[in-house]
C-alpha cells in the first residue's frame, strides 16, 4: 500500500468515524413513527394523526420514503444500524466531493477534512442527509456532462430528481444545481456571441467552451426534472412547499438549525475557516473558477450564512474549489508508486491500527446511545405515564415531541411536535406564552382541556404550574416534570 493510499484509506475511516454519533435529534422519533404509520396502515397520511391540536391539517409528509427507509432499517437492525447506515450515506457524499476535487489526496484530502468538519454539527439520522448525497450525485453527473460533451449523463437527474421528490423537499436543491449550470452555459455562450470576455478565467470550466448544442440537453434536462417533481403524493404541493418552510418567521426566529451560524461557537470556526480560505487561495493563487461553481458558491453561501442547515450545500460546493486552488497555489510533484515490500506491510498494520481504534470507538458511539437519550429525552417521565395512564389531553415541550409521538402514540397524542410547518406559526407563538407562563396560560390549557403536563423542571410554565392550586405534580426528576389537573 503506497502512502498515497494509506492517507486516502484514513481520511475516510476517519470521516466515517466522525459521522457516526448517538441520535439525539428530536425530529428523529417521529420521523421514525411516521415510517411505521406508513407500512402498517398502507397508506400515506395527508392530513396530521399525532397531534390532538392539529387533528384534519394538511401535513405534506414530503419526506415519506425516507421515513419507510428509516422505519425499515430500525426493523432490522434498531437505532444501531441506522446510525451506521446514515453514517455511510454522510461518507459517501463527501468520497464523491473528494472525487471532484483536484490535487487527490494529499491537497484535496485537506480542504475535504475542513468541509466535512464546516458540516459536522449538521450531521445525524435526518432525511436531510439524503439531500446531502443526492446533491453530491447531480454535481458529479454535471461536471461528467460538462467534461465529456455527452448528454447521457444527464439522463438519471430527471429520474432521481422524481425519487427525491418522494424523498425530503431538498429536492429543490437539484433543480438549483440544474438552474447554476445553465445560467453559466448562457453566460458564456452570450460572452463568446458578444466578444465579451467574462471577468473570471474560466479554461478549466466545464462551460467554458461552449456550443448551442451544450445548452439545449440542459434545458430538456431541467424541463423534465421540474415535471418530475409532479411524481409524489402530494402533487403540485410540491412546488410551493419548500418556499413556505423557507418563509416561515416562526421556523427563523425559534428553530435553532434554521438560526444562522454563531461564530462565537467552536463547532463552527471550521466553517468559518472554509469560507475565508476559499476567498484567501482564490485571491491568491487565481486558478479558473468556474462560472457555474461562482454561482453556487454565491446562492448557497448566502443561504448557509442565514442559516447553519445550509452549512453542508456550502460546503460540498466550495470543497472542490479550495481544492483546486490550493493545487494551483502549492504544485505537488508526482511520487513514485513504488513501495519497498517492507514499507507496504507497514503501511497495512498502521491501517489496521487506524481501523481498530476507529471500530473500537464507533462501538462505544453504538453503545452509549441508551445513555444519550435518557438525558436528551424524558424517559422515565414516559415510563410513568405509560404505568400511570393520566387522562388526556398532554400538554408537552416541543423537543420532547417527536420522543412522545414514538413511544406514546396513539394511546396520547401530543400537543406539539418538531413539524412547525403542520402546527404553523400562530399556534406556535400561543404554545410559546403558555410555555413561558404568560398571562391567559391556564385559559388557553383550559380551551384545549388539557389534564396533564410534561415540560422541564427549568421551564416558566413548571413554576406557575408549581404555585397553582389547579395543578399537583405527580412525577418529577432532574429531567423532566409531570403536572395533572386535579
Amino acid at each position: 500500500m503506497s502512502p498515497a493510499r494509506l492517507f486516502t484509506a484514513i481520511l475516510f475511516v476517519a470521516l466515517f468515524t466522525m459521522s457516526v454519533r448517538e441520535i439525539s435529534d428530536p425530529d428523529f422519533w417521529w420521523h421514525l413513527r411516521t415510517g411505521q404509520y406508513i407500512v402498517e396502515t398502507g397508506t400515506i397520511p395527508h392530513t396530521d394523526p399525532f397531534a390532538f391540536t392539529a387533528q384534519g391539517k394538511e401535513w405534506v409528509t414530503h419526506e415519506w420514503l425516507s421515513e419507510v427507509i428509516i422505519y425499515a432499517l430500525y426493523r432490522v437492525g434498531e437505532l444501531a444500524l441506522l446510525t451506521l447506515v446514515f453514517a455511510g450515506i454522510i461518507t459517501l457524499a463527501l468520497g464523491l466531493v473528494y472525487w471532484r476535487s483536484v490535487g487527490r489526496p494529499y491537497l484535496a484530502g485537506f480542504a475535504l477534512l475542513l468541509g466535512a468538519l464546516a458540516t459536522a454539527p449538521t450531521w445525524g439520522v435526518r432525511p436531510q442527509m439524503i439531500s446531502l448525497l443526492l446533491m453530491s450525485v447531480f454535481l458529479v453527473l454535471l461536471d461528467f456532462y460538462g467534461a465529456k460533451d455527452d448528454w447521457r449523463f444527464l439522463v438519471p437527474l430527471p429520474i432521481l430528481t422524481a425519487l427525491w421528490v418522494n424523498l425530503h423537499s431538498g429536492y429543490a436543491l437539484g433543480l438549483v444545481v440544474i438552474g447554476g449550470y445553465l445560467i453559466a452555459g448562457v453566460a458564456y455562450r452570450i460572452s463568446r456571441i458578444t466578444n465579451r470576455k467574462l471577468l473570471i478565467a474560466s479554461d478549466a470550466s466545464p462551460v467554458s467552451d461552449l456550443q448551442s448544442s451544450y445548452l439545449a440537453p440542459l434545458v430538456i434536462t431541467f424541463a423534465l426534472s421540474f415535471a418530475a417533481v409532479l411524481m409524489n403524493p402530494n402533487g403540485a404541493r410540491m412546488y410551493s412547499y419548500p418556499f413556505e418552510t423557507l418563509t416561515s418567521p416562526a421556523m427563523q426566529r425559534y428553530i435553532q438549525e434554521w438560526f444562522s451560524p454563531d461564530f462565537h461557537q467552536v463547532e463552527w470556526l471550521p466553517f468559518a475557516l472554509l469560507i475565508l480560505a476559499t476567498l484567501a487561495t482564490a485571491l491568491i493563487a487565481r486558478a479558473p473558477v468556474s462560472l457555474a461553481d461562482i454561482l453556487l458558491l454565491f446562492v448557497f453561501g448566502l443561504a448557509a450564512l442565514r442559516s447553519a442547515r445550509n452549512v453542508p450545500l456550502f460546503a460540498i460546493v466550495a470543497v472542490p474549489v479550495l481544492a483546486a486552488q490550493l493545487a494551483a497555489l502549492i504544485p505537488l510533484r508526482a511520487t513514485s508508486n513504488v513501495v519497498a515490500v517492507r514499507m507496504r506491510w507497514v503501511n497495512v498494520v498502521v491501517l489496521v491500527g487506524v481501523v481498530a481504534v476507529a471500530m473500537a470507538r464507533i462501538g462505544s458511539v453504538l453503545g452509549n446511545q441508551a445513555v444519550v437519550e435518557r438525558q436528551k429525552f424524558p424517559e422515565a417521565a414516559v415510563d410513568w405515564i405509560e404505568a400511570n395512564r393520566p387522562a388526556p389531553n398532554l400538554y408537552n415541550s416541543y423537543d420532547w415531541g417527536g420522543y412522545l409521538i414514538w413511544r406514546l402514540y396513539p394511546d396520547y397524542k401530543v400537543y406539539i411536535d418538531g413539524r412547525a410547518d403542520v402546527h404553523g406559526d400562530a399556534f406556535i407563538e400561543q404554545f410559546l406564552n403558555i410555555y413561558r407562563g404568560e398571562p391567559g396560560w391556564e385559559d388557553e390549557l383550559g380551551k384545549r382541556d388539557v389534564r396533564v403536563v410534561l415540560i422541564e423542571p427549568s421551564a416558566p410554565l413548571a413554576g406557575v404550574l408549581g404555585r397553582s392550586a389547579n395543578w399537583v405534580q405527580a412525577f418529577a426528576d432532574a429531567q423532566s416534570v409531570v403536572y395533572e389537573k386535579k
